[in-house]
């Protein structure tokens, strides 16, 4: 029997992880054999981590990054339940085996410890540092499909800021490689409220194509070394001569074109620039919900992608053990028939939860059928999940899509309990207080966004909010924890979400979310301590808090996150990250 498309990828994740995963893994809670010493990537110069793969290739053991380290001399925010605040954290082989006040203790840990491993210390000089940050619900297996040498701009605040930032890319980029930043931002967030130009591309970039688009589809602009390119393709995408680019069917036709270019080489490389990207910002773990199938034609858009070999860079990468963010996999699945063909498949042919500490297998979700608000093939679905026994995740964006939802939670629920699956309503924008004891009631959760940032609008007083509603969300006492949608139509960067869940403004400094904002306490616990709910499994116990036992991944933040100013929190990033007891990503003027 000739394999099928999902047959296929379970033979590539097989391939990739059945190499890194044995029983050590399988019950990670339990401590592994302790490997013979090794010297790890923590202990190597800081400067060959990042010139040479190797660093972090040997920083592996088993599947999984294992370094030691102390850090010492800050001011260590461990969000567990207590909010202790420590100055020294030790790890060792990948894990926390101190958390306290005394580097003496630390240092007699690994006195008394079997690894025989030497670790690196980093003085903090006072910094503030944080568990790694969890993204519970984003795109960032998308971001690493990119075509292109792409490049954010969700933390740029002017066409000057944008401008800086594409050429600070372009120094590391081969002339004629095309630079490209495909959704993420808007206009709204720069002063000028508009997209660069060409003549301002060129300016800026004389031996690099451009090709710059936001939201989905666009719409998009490009310079004069772009235009030239998309002149020769079919169909060639209308460009205006100021290089703006429509949105709809010509940002499409622009972007398949680039698609067309990628190779396993380039989407291996753009994936590791995600992962980059994503530890610069603090986020070492991340929740991907999937994308949109892709058609291959210029009707596709940034959210979508061949289902069946999206994750394959990624894969090679982690095989490759240069992996340097935590990757937690979620199926999507869009049926419109109640035979469900797609969902079966995928339930026959996947396993939940299925790899090692790196790169694991999720649920179903963020969509599950085409009929996401309900109707009787998301009945048919949401009744097949629940006889699987997976988790589920759906995703609701209007006034009324959760309340179907949720009701047909609870009627899936009576035949077939439940209530220990922890099944999730993503976004909520407008979920109710009754509906959220009514989901709590199932066993279920809701993770939060800040998508309205970007482009939202809402009353300034309290009538009409743009949500989600923060506030009531935590005073139901529902599982919650913060998944920034990034980078589509949302930023990727958490603390542009907190930013916005502590005042309520958007992108333009409007106040759109009035009377539905938290405190940076809270805010800080959704993406951390809160945010493991929605692991569960051997994660939840693993991450998200720093203590005794636990995973070794942390974050020493530029600004005291408690102490900036608030327009200050936006501006916030990691000087230095850590997964697994290992620097991934370190700031050179940071100032540590």
């Amino acid at each position: 029997m000739s394999p099928t498309r999902p047959h296929i990828l379970i033979l590539v994740l097989l391939s990739c992880l059945l190499p890194l995963f044995s029983p050590a893994h399988a019950a990670i809670a339990t401590p592994p054999p302790q490997p013979p010493p090794q010297e790890t990537n923590a202990t190597l110069n800081t400067n060959d981590l990042f010139t040479n793969n190797n660093g972090i290739q040997d920083a592996y053991s088993e599947g999984t990054l294992r370094g030691s380290l102390i850090l010492y001399n800050g001011r260590i925010h461990t969000m567990d339940d207590h909010n202790t605040i420590a100055s020294v954290v030790a790890i060792a082989d990948g894990k926390i085996i101190y958390v306290g006040n005394r580097s003496s203790d630390a240092d007699s840990r690994f006195s008394s410890s079997t690894t025989g491993t030497k670790p690196r210390r980093i003085n903090l000089h006072g910094r503030m540092a944080i568990p790694g940050l969890i993204d519970s619900h984003n795109h960032i297996v998308l971001l690493g499909n990119r075509p292109g040498y792409h490049t954010p701009l969700e933390n740029a605040y002017s066409i000057a800021d944008a401008l800086s930032t594409l050429t600070s890319r372009a120094t590391t980029v081969p002339a004629g490689g095309f630079i490209t930043t495909i959704g993420g931002f808007h206009p709204n967030q720069f002063t000028e409220r508009r997209l660069p130009t060409l003549s301002e591309l060129d300016a800026a970039l004389p031996h690099h194509p451009v090709f710059i688009s936001y939201g989905f589809t666009g719409p998009g602009v490009t310079n004069t070394l772009g235009k030239s390119f998309f002149s020769t393709i079919t169909p060639t995408p209308l460009i205006f001569p100021n290089g703006s680019i429509p949105s709809g069917t010509p940002n499409g036709a622009a972007l398949l074109a680039l698609r067309n270019l990628s190779t396993p080489s380039s989407l291996r490389r753009s994936v590791q620039d995600a992962m980059t990207y994503a530890a610069s910002l603090g986020v070492t773990t991340h929740l991907d919900q999937g994308a949109f199938p892709a058609t291959h034609t210029p009707s596709d858009g940034a959210a979508n992608a061949d289902l069946y070999t999206m994750h394959a860079p990624w894969l090679s990468v982690y095989a490759s053990r240069l992996g340097i963010i935590r990757l937690r996999i979620n199926f999507l699945t869009l049926d419109t028939d109640s035979s469900i063909p797609t969902l079966t498949q995928r339930l026959l042919d996947s396993f939940p939860f299925f790899g090692n500490a790196m790169v694991r297998t999720g649920a179903i979700g963020e969509f599950v059928t085409a009929d996401y608000a309900g109707g009787p093939v998301f009945s048919s679905a949401v009744a097949k999940v629940a006889s699987a026994g997976w988790r589920l995740e759906v995703h609701s964006i209007t006034e009324t899509d959760y309340i179907s939802q949720i009701e047909t939670f609870e009627a899936v629920n009576k035949p077939t309990p439940i209530t220990a699956l922890r099944w999730v309503v993503a976004h909520v924008q407008f979920i109710t207080q009754e509906y959220l004891r009514r989901l709590k009631a199932l066993g279920g959760g809701v993770n939060l966004s800040s998508w309205a940032y970007l482009a939202g609008s809402g009353s300034s007083n309290t009538s009409s909010p743009a949500g989600p509603p923060f506030r009531r969300v935590l005073e139901s006492g529902i599982p919650a924890g913060f998944g920034a949608d990034g980078a589509n139509i949302a930023p990727l960067n958490p603390w542009v979400h907190i930013y916005y869940a502590i005042t309520g403004k958007n992108a333009k400094g409007e106040v759109v979310n009035r009377g539905q904002t938290v405190g940076r306490q809270e805010a800080l616990e959704l993406y951390t301590r809160r945010n493991t709910w929605f692991l569960g499994g051997m994660d939840e116990g693993m991450l998200g808090v720093l203590e005794e036992g636990r995973l070794g991944d942390l974050v020493v933040l530029s600004e005291d996150f408690f102490k900036v100013e608030v327009e200050g929190v936006r501006r916030v990033r990691s000087l230095v990250t850590v997964v697994g007891g290992v620097v991934v990503f370190e700031d050179k003027e940071g100032g540590l």
